[in-house]
């Protein structure tokens, strides 16, 4: 069991981690204290003062070096998300892959932090002077981050943030700290200024100690709970926050059922279901709801659930048990109202059996709030419009998918829902790294994806001559 090093002074007890396939111990960081944190928030103002005046190249030149570096330890980091947070190798390792992508597209975007010049004089009477319009740096930004994706997710903060000329403090959550705290001392290898990039850990009062602090703008990925009592306790400060959702997937009758039933299973028993824009519920057209359920349920008791460590895994456990009971009770409650389990539904330490279940009421936790795990929901629909209300009727609005060539169903869709994307024949988990992501609602506020993140991520000066 091993520490993880730290980038900041005062330092209290220990974190440690375990492994939630097995229990087995994974190794520990240093909890942070307030007055560390304090500390942590000075040397990033400090070194943010001086990268401000740095050039794109300069930045692009340092985010490339790290993307490099993170290729090198691929593996290792690969395996320490496994074994900390119940990802398979295989997604470990494809999580790793994004990351450099990540880095990769901020660097480049950083080239592109293109101003422009307005003319002042488009009314009669306007002064005869010209506009030019450019992004600064923010100053610090403060990165919380969640367990399910412990890599990739810093870099969607750290990759902008410094490509837009800030500094960046790191609060990744104490249930997976060990990857990122592993990116953070590549920083240091890659050449990056002292104090430029640092890492604090703890819970939800490191959290709070962070937003308080004095930073400059804080994004957070988490729960809506969670962004609510931060958002309250970072007051003016800017706030970028992807909180979740309760994203459906709309399989209509035309759609290549096989296609979105392969797609259903891999989104949705990605991570064992702990990614917020997976599918959380399948609105299947009563056309064809028979024939889609049976494929489905077949692919669901071939998926091969157990020890992400091994090589043919293609599933590992939820985070912990109290995750695991969540989501047992939920299942539970939606069967007493009337739902039927199809497939799965059994339980093993923290290993939730990849599971089918029909009919479920609306009004069931498993369907009405976004449920973190390996558990398809469906639900028969002849009416699309009625299934966009019901969706719509929810307090999340992150992402949709729908698998359908119908361009009316389509059109119909992208007009009437409340969400911030919407996938055509994919489901709504997709991501590319450079392309807006966020939702509306409850699902969170502005956008992260490298591009626009980079303007979220910086202010705008307008200097008038």
């Amino acid at each position: 069991m091993t520490a993880a090093a730290s980038r900041f002074a005062a330092e209290t007890g220990t974190l440690e981690v375990f492994n939630p396939f097995d229990g087995s111990p994974v190794g520990f960081v240093r909890e942070s204290t307030a007055s560390g944190i304090d500390q942590a928030i000075e040397e990033a103002r400090r070194a943010a003062a001086d990268f401000r005046s740095t050039t794109p190249a300069m930045r692009r030149v340092l985010l490339e070096r790290l993307a490099a570096l993170v290729a090198r330890d691929a593996e290792p980091m690969a395996r320490t998300i496994a074994a900390e947070m119940g990802k398979t190798l295989t997604e470990a390792r494809n999580e790793v892959r994004r990351a450099q992508n990540t880095l990769r597209l901020s660097g480049d975007a950083a080239t592109f932090l293109d101003g422009e010049v307005l003319n002042c004089a488009i009314v009669s009477g306007g002064a005869d002077r010209q506009a030019v319009v450019t992004y600064v740096p923010v100053g610090v930004v403060g990165a919380i981050t969640p367990f399910n994706y412990p890599v990739n997710l810093l870099c969607h903060k750290l990759g902008p943030a410094i490509a837009a000329g800030n500094a960046v403090i790191a609060k990744p959550s104490p249930k997976a700290p060990l990857a990122a705290d592993h990116l953070v001392r590549l920083t240091v290898e890659a050449g990056f200024p002292d104090g430029l990039v640092q890492i604090v850990h703890g819970g939800a009062d490191a959290a709070v100690a962070l937003a308080q602090g004095g930073i400059d703008l804080l994004s957070f990925t988490g729960g809506p709970k969670a962004g609510l009592a931060l958002k309250r306790a970072s007051g003016l400060v800017r706030c970028l926050m992807e909180l979740g959702g309760n994203d459906p997937l709309f399989v209509m009758p035309d759609a290549d059922l096989e296609a979105a039933a392969r797609t259903a299973i891999a989104h949705r028993f990605e991570i064992a279901g702990q990614s917020c824009a997976a599918v959380k519920k399948l609105y299947v057209h009563q056309a064809v709801a028979g024939a889609f359920t049976a494929r489905l349920a077949e692919m669901v008791a071939a998926h091969r659930a157990g020890d992400p460590m091994a090589e043919d895994t293609e599933m590992g456990p939820v985070i912990d048990a109290s995750a695991a009971q969540e989501i047992m009770d939920r299942l539970d409650q939606a069967q007493a109202m009337g739902a039927r389990l199809v497939q799965g539904g059994t339980r093993l330490g923290n290993l939730i059996a990849p599971t089918l279940i029909e009919d479920v009421p609306p009004e069931a936790r498993l369907w009405a709030q976004e449920t973190f795990g390996p558990v398809l929901a469906i639900r028969r629909f002849t009416d699309l419009d009625a299934a966009a209300a019901e969706v719509n009727a929810t307090a999340y609005g992150l992402q949709a998918g729908i698998f359908s060539n119908d361009h009316a169903a389509i059109r119909k869709l992208s007009r009437q829902l409340q969400v911030g994307g919407l996938m055509v024949n994919e489901g709504p988990d997709f991501r590319a790294e450079h392309v807006p992501f966020g939702g509306v609602k409850q699902s969170g506020l502005g956008r992260e994806g490298v591009r626009i993140a980079l303007r979220e991520m910086s202010e705008t000066r307008v200097v008038i001559d």
